[in-house]
């Protein structure tokens, strides 16, 4: 499930309208009447009350009046370290963003690191160069920004946060990704945040393919195998 939440126009932080961090009173009437007057698709009860704390802390941009943002939630049947263990690979987005073609890192995968890859044919790109901002291995947190390339995501910069979901039997995960990027010259705030969350919708609904796949072959083998395979993808 995805859900999203975006305005150029809230200018930080984003969530104000949900009460204060760590209080999961419902506001949701306030919230959905202030969403809907401001063109926000909503987020759904359950969505907001368990993604609050981590939305508040992570994903509060600041929006200039020529940018929009936008939060995603992805929920993933599969464990929190799986999941990481894909998210965090810098050096290999191709892994689940299934618009790269290849990519090539520059650095030792730790902040400030720099990755220049190309684009599959058919979207308006051809590359995209990216800095490392944040890499929390114990808060399961990365952040990037584009720095280069040609493409249409000016000043593009994404927060990708990985939570365990109680909802899902304390096996599951959810995802959170937000960004906050230009609105080129010529195209609407709406129009941005369609393309912009298409990309990312496609990209977490393809985490949570490979995650799953992942923890049901690990599922499948020893906890020894298991360990030595998940330390075999998040180190290569």
């Amino acid at each position: 499930m995805v859900a999203r939440v975006s305005d150029e126009r809230f200018n930080n932080p984003i969530f104000k309208i949900y009460g204060e961090p760590g209080h999961s009173r419902s506001v949701l009437n306030e919230a959905r009447s202030r969403l809907s007057l401001s063109g926000i698709e909503e987020l759904n009860e359950a969505d907001i009350i368990e993604a609050h704390d981590a939305i508040w802390q992570y994903h509060t941009h600041t929006i200039h009046p020529h940018q929009c943002t936008s939060v995603l939630l992805q929920r993933i049947q599969a464990p929190v370290h799986v999941v990481w263990s894909i998210v965090r690979r810098f050096d290999a987005p191709q892994l689940y963003k299934r618009f790269v073609r290849s990519c090539v890192m520059t650095g030792d995968g730790k902040v400030g690191s720099m990755r220049h890859y190309t684009v599959v044919s058919g979207l308006p790109a051809a590359s995209s160069t990216e800095r490392l901002e944040v890499l929390d291995d114990e808060k399961h947190v990365l952040s990037f920004k584009i720095v280069g390339g040609e493409h249409r995501l000016r000043n593009y910069r994404s927060i990708t946060t990985v939570h365990q979901d109680q909802a899902e039997g304390n096996i599951g995960t959810f995802v959170v990704e937000s960004y906050v990027v230009d609105i080129p010259e010529g195209n609407t705030m709406e129009e941005t945040c369609i393309f912009a969350n298409t990309l990312v919708r496609c990209n977490l609904q393809s985490l949570a393919k490979l995650a799953e796949e992942r923890a049901s072959l690990n599922a499948n083998v020893s906890p020894a195998a298991a360990a030595a395979k998940l330390f075999k993808n998040t180190i290569m």
